[in-house]
């Protein structure tokens, strides 16, 4: 079984990301799920990035890859949207990665270094039309990133929602979302 960190979203750390680290440590995995806005959870994703913005993003960021202190180097990182950031670094950059897993976000390869580690296996899953996915360019950095890495997927769903995969949230496409985790898992088991 994996030990894995998940990251939430420009919410939260909404009921739905609780729910999809419960669905992981069902399945026999070992799961930390850091707060990187301190017990802030936010109704809209406007009013999550306003505290995002205010607080800084490299405030954050250093939030998450703090979180990964005197946990072991082999994990797999989740991120789901603003989550991306520090899961993707901490995949890029922190020696033992076993995986990456970015939901509704991805940024280019080289905010975090010259290349992907060829050792660290991705997917990357977000709607053909969601405005920030695919309209903000992440979808760009997912099919690059997929290019020039050796185990690397990319996962397109039908919707133009963001947040899609939460759960709690009026965004929330069950059958998309079942497809996520169902991946999710499947990855999980196969580096397991």
């Amino acid at each position: 079984m994996a030990e894995v960190m998940v990251f939430h979203h420009g919410q939260g750390l909404t009921d739905g990301v609780r729910a999809f680290a419960v669905r992981l440590r069902r399945a026999g995995h070992t799961v930390h799920v850091p707060d990187l806005f301190e017990g802030r959870v936010f109704d809209s994703l406007d009013e999550g990035i306003a505290y995002a913005e205010a607080t800084g993003f490299g405030t954050i960021l250093a939030r998450g890859t703090a979180a990964a202190d005197g946990l072991p180097p082999e994990l797999v990182y989740v991120g789901f949207s603003l989550g991306v950031l520090p899961a993707q670094k901490l995949a890029q950059t922190r020696p033992g990665a076993r995986g990456a897993l970015l939901i509704e976000a991805c940024v280019p390869v080289s905010e975090f270094g010259d290349a992907w580690p060829g050792e660290v296996p991705v997917q990357v899953h977000g709607m053909d039309a969601d405005p920030f996915f695919a309209g903000e360019g992440d979808v760009d950095a997912a099919r690059a990133l997929v290019g020039s890495a050796a185990d690397a997927r990319l996962f397109l769903y039908p919707g133009d929602r963001h947040l899609f995969a939460d759960s709690s949230l009026p965004t929330y496409d069950e059958d998309a979302a079942e497809q996520v985790a169902d991946r999710v898992l499947g990855f999980l088991e196969r580096i397991g």
